[in-house]
């Protein structure tokens, strides 16, 4: 019995920052940025590289990806429970305000209410929109999260530039950026 129990803590920490359901996907220390066209579940068609979000975020508004092409978007996947994910909130919220080619959306992927959620940003506070993401009904263009964080970099034409898994910094999309023809750190 104790052996059970020993083995039901082990998984319940080896799954810290994974749904409950789906195969584990491997996230280190820091994010892997993953090419631009991974491979892709059959549900996902090929021309999601310019993937479509539009969404209603906990402020009442309506967050549409498309409105904003000339930018750099960062799509964030995370859920409250995921400590990685609220440790890397400030520096994306930094990030959303110091610089003006760059917008952040954060897609809560968790089962939840719009009144908790409204409570938990409250105390967690960003200035970028979020929005609460259907687990059972995820956007259709976007792979369904396996592990959190995953966050997307949308190019300002529209398509995705970089896919990452885990935990990433302020500092490592800057520079993903300007590998990518965007503005350098700081400009």
């Amino acid at each position: 019995m104790l052996l059970r129990i020993a083995m039901l803590l082990l998984l319940g920490l080896l799954a810290a920052c994974k749904p409950e359901a789906g195969p584990a996907t491997p996230a280190g220390p820091a994010a892997q940025p993953e090419p631009a066209t991974p491979a892709r579940p059959a549900r996902i068609p090929a021309a999601a590289e310019r993937p479509t979000l539009r969404i209603a975020t906990l402020d009442g508004k309506t967050f549409d990806l498309a409105e904003q092409r000339g930018k750099w978007v960062v799509v964030n996947f995370w859920a409250t429970w995921c400590g990685p994910c609220l440790k890397e909130m400030p520096e994306l919220s930094a990030l959303d305000a110091m610089r003006e080619h760059v917008v952040v959306i954060g897609l809560a992927y968790e089962d939840n209410t719009p009144e908790a959620m409204t409570a938990f940003m409250k105390e967690h506070p960003v200035v970028y929109p979020v929005a609460l993401v259907d687990v059972y009904d995820p956007p259709k263009d976007f792979e369904t999260p396996r592990g959190l964080p995953m966050t997307y970099l949308i190019a300002p034409d529209g398509k995705v530039a970089r896919k990452y898994t885990g935990p990433l910094s302020a500092r490592m999309l800057e520079e993903d950026i300007a590998k990518a023809g965007g503005p350098k750190a700081g400009a």
